[in-house]
C-alpha cells in the first residue's frame, strides 16, 4: 500500500463517520458521499481493504452474456464507433448487464494483462456491492450517468482509473445495462472528462434507440424532437403505441419527458414505467387512427403534435408497423411452429415433438416445468415459449436460483420494504415477481431453491398474490412461471428436498429438452453459430461430430468461438479446435448412464456439474474448489466417475 492509498482510504474513513467536522471537509461530489455511505451501511465494505478485481469465470460470464446476446448484437455497431474515436486517448469501452458484469469489452490488445488487472476487461464485476463506489456500480445503483474519477473510487485499489457511465433502458423504462469508458490513469482534473462523459452519453442514447426500433419494429412509433431537422436521423424522443392506442413502449428521455408533462414522479431505474398503457389521447391532441397523417412520406413535409398539458409543439414523424405479423409462423416438419420456437430446432424429430407439445401449450393456463442438461438451452426455449404466446408483450424476468445466496433469494423475489431487515436501505424494492406482472416469470435451477423460499412461492402460485417482506399487505400478481432444473425434480421430491405441492403446482406441463449429442441437426446448429465468421473444413467438423459434448450447446458454442479466434487460414481446421475436441469417441448411452447426475450423491452432482462447465479441465476445476488435482482425481474415483476424454477414439 503505497502513500496516496493509505491518505484515500483515510479520507474515506473519515467521510463515512458520524463525525460532522470530518464530514464537511470532504471534497467530493454527494453522489461519490452517499455512494461511499452505501458501500459502508448498505453492503458492509471496508474502506482499509484492497481488493484485487473480480475476473467471472467462463462459463459464469456465458450466462450473463447469453441473457443480453440480442441486446449485445444491436449494440455492438455503437460500441465500436466509439471505441474508435476514444482509443487513441488510452481509454477501452465496456457494457456490462444490469448486474455490473462486463458482458462486452473492447480494449488495447497490447495492454491486455494491465487492463485485466485492473478490471477494465470482459467478465469483470463492477457492481456497488462488490468493488465500491465505481462508475458502473454507482450508475447502476442511482440509474444516472457518471465520472468517477481518481480518489472518488471506494476502494483504494481504482483511484488511478478514470471511467464514465451511462445507463441504458429498455423500453419499458428499466435499466438494462451499462456503457462505461475507462482509462487506466489520466493526468487530467475531473472536469477534464466531460468530453468523455458526453460522448458516452451520446452513443448511449443512439444504442437505447436502435434496441427500441428493434423491438418495436411491428408497432407504431412516434419520433419527435424540439427541432426539426433531427426528428428523423437523431429524435429525442420514440414512443410506440399498439393497435389500440395505448402505450407500449418508450426511449428513456420519452420517458422522462412525458413523466414532468404529466406531473408523475419519476420511476425507479430498476422498475416498469407507470406510463405504459396510457392511451394517446392523455399524451397527446391526436388519435391512433391519425397517425398515418403524420408518416413521413404522407405529405412529404414535416408536422408538429401539441403536447395535452402543456401546449407545447414537437416535430414529428410517424413509422407504421412491418407488415408481417407480430408473431409469424415458420412451417417446419408437419405442424407450423411460432417463429421463436421454429428458429430453435433445424431438423431434428425429438426436439421438433417437443416444440410441438409446447405451441399447444402456449396460451393455456399452466405453468410449465423444462427439464435438460445444464447447457442444453432451457433459458432459450423458455425466451422463445414466452414470445410466442400472448403475454409476449409483457416482461420477461429470469433468475438462476442457484447463483443467489439463501440470505438474498426472499427480497430478490419477494421485494422489501424500507427497513424491513438490515442492509434494507430507507427506499422499497420490488421484487421478481412484481416485475413479472402480466408476464413471464423463469425460474432457472429451481431445484436449488431453498425450501422456506419454496413454501412462499407455493403461496404466491395458490393466492396469486405476493406479500413483500416486511409488508402486511399483499399485492396482486398475474405471473406464468416457466422452471427449468438439470435435476429430476420428481427425484428431489422423494429425498424431501423439494415440496411435493409446489412440484404439482409448477409442472402443469413438462418440456424436455435433448442433449446435444442426441440431436441430428448438429451441422445446422454448427452453421447457425458460424453465422458466416469463418467456414470449416470436413476434417474440422467430422471432429465436432465426433466430440461427446458433455457440456452441450454451450461447450458447442465455446469451441466455436475458439475456433474462430484461433484460424489463420481460409477456414477453420482440426487443429484450430479447442484441445480434446474431435480426439475422443461419442459418448454412448451406456456411458452417458454412467455419468448420470441424479444417480450421485449430491457432493458428485456438484463435482459434475463443475466438470462439465470447465469441459473436464480438471486443473481448473481443482484450483476452482481450493484441491490439488490428486485430490480431484480421488473423489472423481470414488464416485465413478470418468472424464469423456479418456475413453479410447
Amino acid at each position: 500500500m503505497n502513500q496516496s492509498q493509505r491518505e484515500h482510504i483515510a479520507t474515506v474513513v473519515a467521510s463515512v463517520s458520524d463525525n460532522a467536522q470530518h464530514r464537511a471537509v470532504c471534497q467530493h461530489d454527494q453522489a461519490i458521499r452517499d455512494s461511499w455511505q452505501r458501500c459502508v451501511e448498505r453492503y458492509g465494505l471496508d474502506p482499509s481493504r484492497m481488493q484485487a478485481a473480480h475476473i467471472l469465470p467462463w462459463h459464469e460470464l456465458r450466462e450473463h452474456r447469453e441473457h443480453l446476446e440480442e441486446f449485445r448484437r444491436i449494440a455492438r455497431h455503437g460500441l465500436s464507433a466509439l471505441y474508435q474515436q476514444i482509443a487513441p486517448a488510452g481509454y477501452v469501452v465496456l457494457l456490462t448487464d444490469a448486474q455490473g458484469v462486463t458482458v462486452d469489452y473492447l480494449g488495447d490488445e497490447s495492454a491486455e494483462i494491465s487492463l485485466r488487472r485492473a478490471g477494465l476487461f470482459l467478465g469483470a464485476q463492477w457492481s456497488e456491492a462488490w468493488a465500491g463506489t465505481c462508475a458502473v456500480g454507482t450508475a447502476l445503483a442511482t440509474g444516472k450517468a457518471l465520472t468517477v474519477h481518481h480518489n472518488d473510487h471506494f476502494d483504494a485499489t481504482h483511484i488511478a482509473l478514470s471511467c464514465s457511465a451511462v445507463p441504458l433502458f429498455d423500453p419499458q423504462g428499466q435499466l438494462n445495462a451499462i456503457l462505461d469508458i475507462s482509462a487506466l490513469t489520466s493526468p487530467q482534473p475531473k472536469s477534464g472528462q466531460q468530453l468523455a462523459l458526453q460522448l458516452a452519453r451520446l452513443h448511449a442514447h443512439q444504442i437505447e434507440n436502435a434496441w427500441f426500433e428493434h423491438r418495436h419494429r411491428t408497432d407504431w412509433v412516434l419520433k419527435l424532437s424540439p427541432a426539426s431537422p433531427f426528428v428523423e436521423v437523431s429524435p429525442d424522443y420514440l414512443i410506440a403505441f399498439d393497435a389500440r392506442g395505448r402505450l407500449i413502449g418508450h426511449n428513456h428521455r420519452a420517458q422522462r419527458m412525458l413523466e414532468q408533462e404529466l406531473g408523475i414522479e419519476a420511476a425507479s431505474p430498476h422498475g416498469r414505467s407507470s406510463l405504459l398503457g396510457m392511451p394517446i389521447e392523455q399524451l397527446f391532441n391526436t388519435s391512433i387512427n391519425s397517425l398515418p397523417d403524420w408518416l413521413a412520406s404522407a405529405s412529404g413535409r414535416q408536422g408538429t403534435l401539441e403536447r395535452v398539458n402543456s401546449g407545447e409543439r414537437l416535430y414529428v414523424t410517424a413509422v407504421q408497423p412491418a407488415r408481417h405479423p407480430e408473431r409469424p409462423v415458420i412451417n417446419t416438419s408437419a405442424q407450423l411452429l411460432p417463429a421463436p420456437l421454429a428458429a430453435l430446432n433445424g431438423g431434428d424429430p425429438l426436439l421438433q415433438q417437443q416444440l410441438q407439445r409446447a405451441a399447444r401449450l402456449l396460451n393455456a393456463p399452466l405453468h410449465v416445468v423444462v427439464q435438460g442438461e445444464t447447457g442444453s438451452g432451457k433459458e432459450y426455449f423458455a425466451r422463445a415459449f414466452h414470445q410466442s404466446g400472448e403475454r409476449s408483450s409483457q416482461p420477461f424476468i429470469a433468475l438462476n436460483c442457484a447463483a443467489i445466496p439463501p440470505t438474498l433469494i426472499e427480497s430478490v423475489l419477494f421485494g422489501h420494504l424500507p427497513g424491513s431487515f438490515s442492509g434494507a436501505g430507507n427506499k422499497a424494492r420490488r421484487g421478481l415477481i412484481q416485475e413479472a406482472d402480466g408476464g413471464t416469470l423463469f425460474l432457472d435451477e429451481i431445484g436449488d431453491m431453498p425450501l422456506e423460499m419454496q413454501t412462499r412461492l407455493l403461496r404466491v402460485l395458490a393466492e396469486q398474490e405476493v406479500l413483500p417482506v416486511g409488508a402486511s399487505r399483499p399485492v396482486a400478481v398475474n405471473i406464468r412461471v416457466i422452471s427449468a432444473s438439470h435435476h429430476v425434480l420428481d427425484q428431489l421430491v422423494e429425498q424431501g428436498r423439494f415440496r411435493a405441492d409446489l412440484f404439482y403446482r409448477l409442472q402443469g406441463a413438462r418440456i424436455t429438452l435433448p442433449a446435444l449429442r442426441s440431436r441430428s441437426d448438429l451441422d445446422w446448429l454448427i452453421d447457425k453459430m458460424l453465422a458466416g465468421k469463418a467456414s470449416l473444413s470436413q476434417a474440422a467438423r467430422q471432429c465436432l461430430h465426433q466430440h461427446g459434448w458433455p457440456g452441450n450447446l454451450r461447450e458447442l458454442s465455446n469451441a466455436l468461438d475458439y475456433a474462430v479466434a484461433m484460424f489463420e487460414g481460409e477456414r477453420i481446421e482440426s487443429a484450430d479446435l479447442p484441445e480434446g475436441i474431435g480426439t475422443t469417441a461419442p459418448v454412448t448411452l451406456a456411458q452417458e448412464g454412467a455419468l448420470t447426475e441424479q444417480a450421485l450423491p449430491e457432493e458428485a452432482q456438484r463435482l459434475m456439474a463443475s466438470l462439465h462447465a470447465a469441459r473436464w479441465n480438471h486443473s481448473a476445476v481443482a484450483r476452482q474448489m481450493g484441491i490439488s488435482r490428486m485430490t480431484l482425481y480421488r473423489r472423481m474415483q470414488r464416485y465413478g466417475i470418468q472424464s469423456p476424454n479418456t475413453l479410447p477414439a
